[in-house]
C-alpha cells in the first residue's frame, strides 16, 4: 500500500439515537465528536437505526398501508397491460 493515500481506519464509536445503543467498531469516517465510552475516548458517530432498533431484527414490524400508493399510480399512469399493442 502507497503511504499517505489511505484514510485512517480506526475503532469508532456508532450510538443508536432511538434507543442510546451503543457499540464500537472500526471504521474510516470521519467525524469532529467524540465519547468516552468503557474507559477509553472514542470518535463518535451518531445513527438513527441500528440492528437494535431495526424493525427487521427487533421483530417488531410496522405495516405500511401501501394501498394509498398503488392506486394514485394506477390513477397517475392508468392501468395497461404488460403487453405492447401492435
Amino acid at each position: 500500500m502507497k503511504p499517505g493515500i489511505h484514510p485512517e481506519y480506526r475503532d469508532v464509536v456508532f450510538v443508536d439515537l432511538s434507543n442510546d445503543f451503543k457499540f464500537v467498531t472500526r471504521s474510516t469516517v470521519q467525524t469532529r465528536e467524540t465519547i468516552k465510552h468503557e474507559g477509553k475516548e472514542y470518535p463518535l458517530v451518531k445513527i438513527e437505526v441500528s440492528s437494535e432498533s431495526h424493525p427487521f431484527y427487533t421483530g417488531k414490524h410496522k405495516i405500511v398501508d401501501t394501498a394509498g400508493r398503488v392506486e394514485k399510480f394506477r390513477q397517475k399512469f392508468g392501468t395497461r397491460s404488460g403487453k405492447a399493442s401492435a
